[in-house]
């Protein structure tokens, strides 16, 4: 399969058997075998690797803590999102009636092709290497983790990280509609006009699409680092502010 090359690159892992990752990479709508074994393997050892990582890094967490923490971190909007980070959507094997109907957009089969793919090192390399990509792979979302927003859906973790910064709401828009009525397809944008952030992503719903938009925002806002509060209002006030309005320091 041509361009595996720049997805290894991308995962910092060279698979040995690449039949292993083409079969990570195949839906079931396109043949066998496929990555629905190789999903449930990925799955699981996600799910340790990330535990294990929460309890070395975060000695501040209870048990209810970690398991929220953790539920957030792999679930399916959070794996979506590392999938459109390694352009796996370019890569993916699809059946004919998947692809017509913009599968490779999916967030459902992205975050399965992750699972199937952290399956495929495993099986590869061994537990050491599968460790290796998925703390790779998560450094950006551990690194800015927010406990206390853990837990929260993206929308509103979205909407708090802007009030805090006195700026506007996003603003979401339905880019376009796909597929039939029973499987549709839309995509959905996100925009953050007061830091130049446009993003893009799809869901089952409209719902889950501005979710998923709503990740890939906070993930743009994150890589801003820290952000000045919107000056508008003080200059607002200072501008018809009389000396006996004036407020005190």
């Amino acid at each position: 399969m041509a361009g595996l090359d720049t997805l290894q690159q991308a995962l910092g892992y060279q698979y040995r058997d690449q039949g292993l990752l083409a079969q990570a990479l195949t839906h079931r709508s396109h043949g066998m075998p496929h990555n629905e074994r190789l999903e449930f393997l990925g799955d699981s050892i996600l799910n340790f690797v990330v535990s294990t990582l929460l309890f070395a890094e975060h000695a501040e967490m209870d048990e209810g803590d970690l398991s929220r923490v953790r539920a957030n971190l792999v679930k399916q909007s959070a794996l979506a999102g590392i999938a459109q980070r390694l352009a796996l959507s370019e890569h993916l094997r699809l059946g004919e009636g998947e692809l017509k109907s913009g599968g490779f957009r999916r967030p459902s089969i992205l975050a399965d092709a992750v699972e199937a793919i952290l399956g495929a090192v495993y099986l590869d390399g061994g537990y050491e290497q599968a460790r290796g990509v998925i703390a790779r792979l998560y450094r950006p979302l551990l690194d800015h983790l927010d406990v206390r927003a853990s837990g929260k859906d993206p929308k509103t973790q979205l909407q708090e990280i802007l009030q805090g910064r006195g700026l506007d709401l996003p603003r979401y828009q339905v880019m376009s509609v796909r597929g039939a009525a029973h499987d549709q397809t839309f995509e959905v944008s996100c925009r953050v006009p007061a830091l130049a952030i446009d993003v893009q992503a799809c869901g089952g719903s409209r719902r889950a699409a501005e979710q998923a938009a709503a990740t890939r925002a906070i993930a743009a806002v994150q890589a801003l680092g820290p952000i000045r509060r919107s000056r508008r209002r003080h200059h607002k006030t200072s501008a018809s502010a009389t000396p006996a309005a004036s407020e005190s320091p």
